[in-house]
């Protein structure tokens, strides 16, 4: 089994774990994908996906807003989580004809500025729907892809 560190306390997480804790959400993410189908606009399938997380009863936020910090001090600046899951999962959704490194970048920016362990990227409206799910490991400051694996900047 391949294991992962993700938290200060050094606490390892595996990765079969991990997809088993995010099950549900990614289910619910299915879920919307299949009743609602492809080339919807994004508010479309937010607001679906927050009706099946309601259904199913999974506790989340929707656009929950956030300040980062710089040299500890709260910045004005703000961003909008799409979702939080479970008080630690990220879910960004799109509704766009592929995702780029600017979809990726965005919620890698989140987990890393929050310290949340896991994300979830997903693209709802092209024909073959792309979900992706990844772990932040504080202890190394880095994003893993589900075999554990880092993220490099060519990713």
């Amino acid at each position: 089994m391949t294991y992962v560190k993700v938290n200060k306390t050094s606490d390892m997480v595996g990765i079969k774990e991990s997809k088993a804790y995010m099950y549900d959400v990614v289910g619910a993410i299915y879920e919307v994908r299949k009743e609602m189908g492809v080339g919807l606009n994004e508010s479309c399938y937010q607001e679906a996906l927050e009706m099946q997380l309601q259904e199913i009863g999974v506790s989340y936020k929707r656009e929950m807003a956030f300040n980062p910090y710089f040299h500890g001090k709260k910045m004005k600046a703000s961003f909008r989580l799409d979702f939080l899951c479970k008080n630690n999962i990220i879910v960004e959704c799109k509704a766009v004809s592929e995702l780029n490194e600017n979809h990726r970048a965005q919620l890698f920016n989140y987990m890393h500025l929050l310290k949340y362990r896991y994300g979830i990227l997903v693209n709802f409206a092209p024909k073959y729907f792309e979900i992706e799910r990844y772990l932040y490991d504080e202890d190394t400051d880095e994003i893993l892809n589900m075999y554990g694996n880092p993220i490099s900047a060519d990713e």
